[in-house]
């Protein structure tokens, strides 16, 4: 029994986390090939002419999110303990099991939102000159 809910726990979390955590090249994935990474924006601070007013937006937009990841993935981690114990039952009560999952998905869809939300602001702060600059740090691997 142990053994099948520990491959029902695997089977989620790559249904769910790891295409959270997997790397999309920019020529694979329509949306990164539109956006900058925001590790790509900080190694490249100077490369890129941020100014002063750049970077602290950028920084304050950064520490914003940090927060919120913080406390969302707190969160997540909390939720998915409670997945896990309705799982783990001799008898799994599906209603339950679907109720905690969405409580999974819901903060799951949240952290995107967050990263979304950092990225669009970063590349807002770029002008189209920078922008262009940081594509071709990202492409090149360059962080």
């Amino acid at each position: 029994m142990k053994l099948i809910c520990v491959l029902m726990l695997v089977a989620l979390w790559r249904c769910f986390g790891a295409p959270a955590l997997a790397q999309n090249t920019p020529e694979s994935d329509p949306i990164a090939a539109t956006l900058i990474p925001p590790d790509v924006v900080m190694a490249h601070q100077e490369a890129l002419g941020l100014t002063d007013a750049q970077r602290k937006a950028i920084q304050s937009d950064a520490q914003s999110a940090q927060l919120r990841f913080t406390t969302v993935q707190w969160q997540l981690s909390a939720a998915t303990e409670r997945l896990a114990a309705v799982l783990s039952a001799a008898h799994v009560d599906q209603g339950r099991a679907l109720a905690a999952l969405d409580a999974v998905l819901v903060l799951e869809r949240e952290l995107k939102h967050t990263q979304l939300t950092l990225m669009i602001q970063i590349k807002n702060e770029l002008s189209a000159d920078q922008q262009g600059r940081a594509r071709a740090f990202a492409a090149s691997g360059s962080k």
